[in-house]
Protein backbone atom coordinates (compact mmCIF):
# COMPACT_ATOMS: atom_id res chain seq x y z
CA UNK A 1 0.00 0.00 0.00
CA UNK A 2 1.23 2.99 -1.41
CA UNK A 3 0.88 6.42 1.34
CA UNK A 4 1.85 9.88 -0.06
CA UNK A 5 2.94 12.16 2.67
CA UNK A 6 2.75 16.03 2.85
CA UNK A 7 3.93 18.67 4.94
CA UNK A 8 2.10 21.32 3.18
CA UNK A 9 3.19 24.85 3.18
CA UNK A 10 3.17 27.95 0.49
CA UNK A 11 6.65 28.46 -0.39
CA UNK A 12 7.93 24.54 0.46
CA UNK A 13 5.85 21.57 0.67
CA UNK A 14 7.65 18.42 2.06
CA UNK A 15 6.55 15.47 0.41
CA UNK A 16 7.28 11.55 1.05
CA UNK A 17 5.76 8.14 -0.73
CA UNK A 18 6.27 5.18 1.57
CA UNK A 19 5.08 1.88 0.55
CA UNK A 20 3.39 0.20 3.82
CA UNK A 21 3.53 -3.67 3.67
CA UNK A 22 2.36 -5.52 6.43
CA UNK A 23 5.33 -4.86 9.03
CA UNK A 24 7.52 -3.43 6.61
CA UNK A 25 7.95 0.01 5.39
CA UNK A 26 9.96 1.32 2.71
CA UNK A 27 10.29 5.08 1.45
CA UNK A 28 10.24 5.00 -2.22
CA UNK A 29 11.09 9.14 -2.74
CA UNK A 30 10.96 12.14 -0.80
CA UNK A 31 11.61 15.80 -1.66
CA UNK A 32 10.23 19.59 -1.47
CA UNK A 33 8.12 21.38 -3.79
CA UNK A 34 8.97 25.02 -3.86
CA UNK A 35 7.80 27.70 -5.42
CA UNK A 36 8.60 31.20 -6.31
CA UNK A 37 7.83 33.78 -3.72
CA UNK A 38 8.01 36.56 -6.30
CA UNK A 39 4.99 35.26 -7.92
CA UNK A 40 1.57 36.21 -6.23
CA UNK A 41 -0.40 33.63 -4.16
CA UNK A 42 -2.93 32.25 -7.28
CA UNK A 43 -0.13 31.16 -9.20
CA UNK A 44 1.98 29.81 -6.56
CA UNK A 45 -1.37 27.41 -5.56
CA UNK A 46 -1.75 26.53 -9.18
CA UNK A 47 2.12 25.22 -8.98
CA UNK A 48 1.45 23.31 -5.61
CA UNK A 49 -1.47 21.87 -7.30
CA UNK A 50 0.04 20.62 -10.63
CA UNK A 51 3.09 19.26 -8.17
CA UNK A 52 0.93 17.08 -6.18
CA UNK A 53 -0.99 16.14 -8.97
CA UNK A 54 1.94 15.08 -10.77
CA UNK A 55 2.94 12.95 -7.01
CA UNK A 56 -0.65 11.76 -7.41
CA UNK A 57 -0.06 10.44 -10.93
CA UNK A 58 3.37 9.09 -10.67
CA UNK A 59 2.68 6.89 -7.78
CA UNK A 60 -0.81 6.64 -7.71
CA UNK A 61 -1.45 6.02 -3.79
CA UNK A 62 -4.14 4.71 -1.62
CA UNK A 63 -3.49 7.10 0.98
CA UNK A 64 -2.88 10.77 1.86
CA UNK A 65 -1.72 11.79 4.94
CA UNK A 66 -1.64 15.89 5.50
CA UNK A 67 -0.21 17.49 8.73
CA UNK A 68 -3.12 19.49 9.81
CA UNK A 69 -2.86 23.04 10.36
CA UNK A 70 -1.84 24.74 13.97
CA UNK A 71 -2.48 28.46 14.57
CA UNK A 72 -0.53 30.35 17.01
CA UNK A 73 -2.82 33.51 17.96
CA UNK A 74 0.18 35.64 17.71
CA UNK A 75 0.53 34.58 14.15
CA UNK A 76 -3.29 34.25 12.75
CA UNK A 77 -2.19 35.26 8.60
CA UNK A 78 0.59 32.60 8.88
CA UNK A 79 -2.48 29.86 9.46
CA UNK A 80 -4.51 31.15 6.56
CA UNK A 81 -1.76 31.49 3.92
CA UNK A 82 -0.98 27.25 5.09
CA UNK A 83 -4.50 26.51 4.78
CA UNK A 84 -4.92 28.56 0.98
CA UNK A 85 -2.00 25.77 0.56
CA UNK A 86 -3.59 22.45 1.87
CA UNK A 87 -6.81 23.15 0.14
CA UNK A 88 -5.31 22.98 -2.83
CA UNK A 89 -3.65 19.54 -1.57
CA UNK A 90 -6.36 18.10 -0.73
CA UNK A 91 -8.60 19.39 -3.38
CA UNK A 92 -6.05 17.54 -6.17
CA UNK A 93 -6.10 14.29 -3.59
CA UNK A 94 -10.01 14.11 -4.31
CA UNK A 95 -9.89 14.71 -7.78
CA UNK A 96 -7.65 11.68 -8.23
CA UNK A 97 -9.61 9.54 -5.75
CA UNK A 98 -7.06 9.53 -3.30
CA UNK A 99 -8.23 8.55 0.24
CA UNK A 100 -7.37 11.38 2.64
CA UNK A 101 -6.00 11.64 6.30
CA UNK A 102 -5.21 14.17 8.33
CA UNK A 103 -3.08 14.43 11.47
CA UNK A 104 -2.08 16.66 14.22
CA UNK A 105 1.37 17.44 14.81
CA UNK A 106 1.31 15.73 18.24
CA UNK A 107 -0.21 12.84 17.08
CA UNK A 108 2.33 12.12 14.52
CA UNK A 109 5.38 13.03 16.77
CA UNK A 110 3.66 11.07 19.38
CA UNK A 111 3.09 7.85 16.88
CA UNK A 112 6.72 7.63 15.70
CA UNK A 113 8.46 8.53 19.61
CA UNK A 114 5.60 7.78 21.86
CA UNK A 115 5.88 11.88 22.98
CA UNK A 116 3.90 13.92 21.36
CA UNK A 117 6.27 16.55 22.29
CA UNK A 118 9.23 15.17 20.40
CA UNK A 119 11.92 17.03 18.54
CA UNK A 120 12.75 17.84 15.56
CA UNK A 121 16.10 16.15 15.85
CA UNK A 122 14.47 13.09 17.60
CA UNK A 123 11.69 12.69 14.98
CA UNK A 124 14.51 12.76 12.04
CA UNK A 125 16.59 9.88 13.99
CA UNK A 126 12.88 7.71 14.82
CA UNK A 127 12.42 7.80 10.90
CA UNK A 128 15.96 7.06 10.39
CA UNK A 129 15.68 4.12 12.58
CA UNK A 130 12.31 2.62 11.45
CA UNK A 131 13.08 2.70 7.91
CA UNK A 132 17.10 2.41 7.89
CA UNK A 133 17.89 5.11 6.27
CA UNK A 134 21.68 6.12 6.36
CA UNK A 135 20.99 9.83 6.35
CA UNK A 136 18.82 11.35 8.91
CA UNK A 137 15.99 12.90 6.33
CA UNK A 138 16.49 16.32 5.76
CA UNK A 139 15.47 19.32 5.62
CA UNK A 140 12.86 19.61 8.35
CA UNK A 141 10.21 19.94 5.55
CA UNK A 142 10.88 16.33 4.30
CA UNK A 143 11.31 14.60 7.39
CA UNK A 144 7.70 15.92 8.43
CA UNK A 145 6.27 14.44 5.25
CA UNK A 146 8.11 11.10 5.89
CA UNK A 147 6.80 11.57 9.53
CA UNK A 148 3.11 11.95 8.21
CA UNK A 149 2.66 8.64 5.74
CA UNK A 150 4.60 6.60 8.71
CA UNK A 151 2.07 7.81 11.36
CA UNK A 152 -1.23 7.21 8.92
CA UNK A 153 0.39 3.20 7.77
CA UNK A 154 0.29 3.04 11.66
CA UNK A 155 -3.18 3.80 11.98
CA UNK A 156 -4.42 2.09 9.09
Amino acid sequence: MKILGIDPGLHICGYAVIDADSNNMKLLEAGICRTNTKLPIEKRLVQIARDINSLLEKFNPEFMSVEELYSHYAHPKTAILMGHARGVILEAACGNGTKVRSFAATRIKKSLTGNGRASKLQMQRSITTLLGLAEVPEPADVADAIAAALCCANSI
